[in-house]
């Protein structure tokens, strides 16, 4: 027999004795649903007292808080000995479990972060589009607003100062070209040791942290003592890099009043359905940096507490330098003075939190919020586009509603060799890149000199849908992965043998069907044996183009990289002794089929697995 939990709102006793329980000391509340998760985090200096006064009958709560304490059911806490142990342990919970009731970020799909991987020996500074949660010493910095002018600074700086430049060494045993041309210190070859080349990306990630003032007059001092030590060659590279700053400076950023001070001025706008929230970064009376945060809302929130949340997430993120003396407020915040506090800890200097009211100050809170306003209102076009595309997509089609996920399948190879699928997702009319598949076709009948794509289009269709097929009970309507419509890129034919893949794992019923020609743009249904009548450029239409050439694209890109490798392996093959697995590790250890081809005797001999006989062997063939 299976009790079911109540909520606590309806069991008045239980809730009664479970905030007896809760101190009134400062700390952190957790509140679970009936199935035991994490719906929302929040913190107080009196615990018992925020928590009871979400379940008070005279309490005023908010959209979302109402729906939420609708759902509480236990209620667990932390305590804390400080205001602001509470608010640094909230942050931190907040993004290990991402309630859903909590104001979430999402800028990590919106803008692009600069990252600083300080956790290697020499470190690598490369532009990301998502926060990855790996070592702990890894720095990033942004996320950025105009992508544009991030990678032009990136371009200058890896010009100004020497670099590492590549992800990978290009040659086995020596530099490539940027080492002759002075932009790489050799990282590759060490020829530079990794405590001097950390303090080269110091350098960098000061401009990155707003400091290229500091930087300057740092650069200045040593080109000062490198001409006193009569070293003219370096005191000459000091005096090009600090110009070259200095160029950058006037390049990229706009002079405002006060050169004294050292602030963030932030702002929010929002509708019903969108937030944006701009942060501008004003070291030493320059604009010299233009941060975006972007949320979907589910439900209402409050603008104050928006501020705050992005607040919290950014700061704690942030280097302790890289936070102003000064942050400039569009309005006050529910825990102003705790944040103010929190901030001034980790600075280690005071950090104030001010709203103003009048002049320079509340003329760049206005020019933030006009920012936020143009943004804002370019992401609700292409979304209103987005949307219309559906709905027109649903009306062609005659669904009964604009689907949500759509997956697109095409084939690629050359005469039947390499042959693989690819599979992309698109979610209300956005790719879902991390949703993307590749598939290498195993069909035996397909192979080189012998192509069928209605074979391998029903094989990915069935490597796709087999776990719903030998699982009939799993549910699929309402499985977020389990697409609401499939397009093949195609005409009739490979329409037809995904229809019948799909009809044999009994699943037609469940899932819309098409394919789009490439020639005419036309769309065919299941058994019909003519297409729509579309326009090529209608709204829902062109999403289908966009779907088809995405998925084209991708299987193309897999299509190479697999011709590549063959190619690779091809030359290997004709040696004798020298199987899959060992030429495998070949590869992995050289690179590339040329770097096997300049190695000596012992550097073939050093290779795991690759004896002194196979080596002689290996060496003779490439020189014969």
């Amino acid at each position: 027999m299976t009790t079911t939990v109540k909520t606590l709102i309806h069991n008045r006793e239980d809730l009664e004795a479970r905030l007896q329980e809760i101190p009134m000391q400062p700390g952190v509340y957790l509140m679970r649903d009936r199935a035991g998760n994490i719906i929302y985090i929040g913190k107080s200096t009196k615990l018992r007292s925020r928590v009871r006064s979400y379940f008070r009958p005279s309490q005023t709560l908010s959209e979302s808080k109402q729906l939420m304490v609708q759902q509480v059911a236990d209620i667990e806490f932390i305590v804390t000995d400080t205001e602001a142990e509470a608010l640094a342990l909230e942050a931190n919970l907040v993004k290990q479990e991402q309630p859903y009731f909590n104001v979430l970020l999402k800028d990590d799909k919106k803008y692009p972060y600069l990252c600083i991987t300080w956790s290697e020996d020499y470190p690598r500074i490369f532009i990301t589009r998502k926060r990855r949660r790996g070592n702990v010493k890894d720095r990033y910095y942004g996320p950025y607003v105009d992508t544009g002018a991030l990678r032009r600074t990136l371009g200058l700086i890896k010009r100004i100062f020497p670099l590492r430049q590549r992800p990978r060494p290009l040659f086995k045993d020596r530099p490539c070209l940027n080492y002759d041309l002075g932009r790489c210190p050799g990282v590759c070859q060490q020829l530079i040791s990794p405590e001097e080349y950390r303090q080269t990306l110091q350098k960098v990630a000061m401009i990155f942290q707003g400091r290229s003032q500091e930087l300057v007059r740092e650069l200045s001092t040593q080109m000062e003592t490198a001409a006193e030590n009569l070293d003219f060659e370096q005191a000459a590279k000091l005096r090009d890099q600090i110009q070259a700053l200095q160029q950058l400076n006037a390049d990229q950023k706009v002079s405002l009043p006060d050169d004294t001070v050292s602030r963030d001025a932030i702002a929010l706008c929002s509708n019903s359905q969108h937030a944006c929230i701009q942060l501008f970064q004003v070291r030493a009376g320059k604009l010299v940096g233009r941060l975006g945060f972007f949320l979907d809302l589910s439900f209402s929130a409050n603008p104050e507490d928006i501020l705050q949340r992005v607040i919290q997430d950014h700061y704690a993120t942030v280097e302790e330098m890289e936070i102003p003396s000064e942050i400039l407020l569009p309005q006050a915040l529910p825990d102003q003075d705790l944040i103010s506090n929190w901030l001034t800890e980790r600075r280690g200097r005071k950090v104030t939190l001010n709203v103003p009211q009048r002049q320079a100050k509340a003329e760049l809170i206005q020019m933030v919020e006009q920012n936020a306003r143009h943004e804002l209102e370019r992401t609700q076009r292409a979304a209103d586009r987005n949307q219309q595309a559906l709905e027109d997509l649903a009306n062609i089609l005659d669904l009964p509603e604009p689907p949500r996920r759509i997956e697109g399948y095409d084939i690629s190879h050359i005469q039947g060799s390499n042959a693989v699928g690819s599979q992309v997702v698109f979610i209300d009319g956005i790719p879902a890149k991390q949703d993307y598949r590749r598939y290498k076709i195993k069909d035996a009948n397909v192979h080189s000199g012998h192509s069928d794509d209605f074979a391998s289009l029903a094989e990915v269709i069935r490597r796709r849908f087999r776990k719903y097929a030998e699982n009939p009970d799993l549910p699929r309507q309402e499985d977020p992965e389990f697409p609401d419509l499939v397009m093949i890129d195609g005409g009739k034919g490979q329409l037809s043998a995904v229809v019948e893949q799909l009809q044999q794992m009994n699943l037609l019923e469940d899932v819309a069907v098409i394919s789009l020609a490439k020639q005419r743009e036309e769309i065919f249904l299941p058994a019909a044996t003519t297409p729509l009548e579309t326009d090529s450029e209608q709204p829902g239409v062109q999403l289908l183009r966009r779907l088809r050439d995405e998925a084209h694209r991708f299987a193309v890109s897999f299509h190479r990289q697999q011709r590549t490798k063959k190619m690779q392996r091809s030359r290997l093959d004709d040696i004798p002794g020298l199987g899959f697995q060992r030429q495998q590790t070949l590869l992995a250890h050289f690179r590339s089929l040329e770097y096997i081809r300049q190695a000596n005797l012992e550097q073939l001999e050093a290779v795991p697995g690759i004896g002194k006989s196979l080596a002689k062997q290996i060496y003779d063939y490439f020189h014969q």
